[in-house]
């Protein structure tokens, strides 16, 4: 599967992400705001930002999301990411490392983006999974809002800020995609 495709919506195009987003990536992730929820709620901050975009160029899979109806063509609004696919779990693929700006919350843009990624991914694999932090509330509410169903008893724990976080499991098989469109 190509990680990095060109994907079309109505609203938004998602294309590989480069090290020239830079300037327009950051204008939109220094909202604190929009971390505030999020187990690493310092990415706000100009060098933990770099970090994370800089693993994101270097991670083959990432995604600038493009709003192709701002009145300034080529408005970046976020960004999203194909993981690694794992050899201890063939048949599926990670969607996440998602953001995107607060004036485009709760308007289907999330919906919008992670279906362009899902009809690709769901073409290649079984299924699709998210990881979400436990305690993300906002998140969690995203992935059922979008059909994502949470794996009983599947979780990872990573290093957050200096906390050790917990994080659920969703997933989005290529039979429950077939069933009907993600909601907003």
């Amino acid at each position: 599967m190509d990680r990095q495709p060109v994907l079309q919506g109505d609203r938004l195009t998602l294309r590989p992400l480069r090290s020239g987003d830079w300037d327009a990536l950051f204008a939109v992730a220094c909202d604190r705001e929009i971390w505030a929820g999020h187990p690493s709620h310092d990415r706000w901050q100009e060098p933990v930002f770099r970090a994370f975009f800089d693993e994101a160029l270097a991670s083959g899979g990432a995604l600038a999301i493009i709003d192709k109806l701002a009145p300034e063509s080529g408005t970046i609004i976020g960004s999203t990411r194909f993981g690694e696919p794992e050899a201890e779990a063939p048949g599926e693929i990670e969607i996440g490392w998602s953001f995107l700006a607060r004036a485009y919350w709760g308007l289907g843009y999330n919906a919008d983006f992670k279906r362009l990624m899902l009809v690709h991914a769901l073409a290649h694999y079984d299924r699709a999974i998210f990881q979400v932090g436990a305690d993300n509330a906002i998140s969690r509410k995203a992935m059922a809002n979008i059909g994502g169903r949470l794996v009983p008893g599947r979780m990872r724990s990573y290093e957050r800020c200096g906390v050790t976080v917990d994080h659920v499991i969703y997933e989005i098989t290529r039979e429950s995609f077939a069933q009907g469109p993600l909601s907003a």
